[in-house]
């Protein structure tokens, strides 16, 4: 998997969104938002490869969470970033 260009992480206070940053018109509707561990997650693998296993690991060295639930929710953030078209 691979974040796909033109999408970028913003902060705004303590909130996270997903954004593109093309040439076209701001779709207010289809603006991403992100909780911190996914924000911590995006960070880590920008501009780099990255599948659920590395995932997994960044959630298990800095989170106190076991390795069957850092995969499931590594599994999900990907399902969900994919459905919502943001990697590939």
């Amino acid at each position: 998997m691979k974040i796909k260009d033109g999408f970028t992480l913003h902060q705004i206070s303590d909130e996270y969104i997903i954004m593109y940053n093309g040439t076209q018109n701001v779709d207010f509707n289809n603006i991403i938002s992100l909780n911190s561990t996914a924000a911590y997650l995006w960070k880590h693998v920008e501009g780099m490869d990255f599948n659920a296993y590395t995932l997994t690991d960044f959630l298990m060295e800095n989170y106190e969470v076991d390795s069957e639930t850092a995969k499931r929710d590594a599994e999900q953030l990907i399902k969900n970033w994919l459905e919502a078209g943001i990697i590939k």
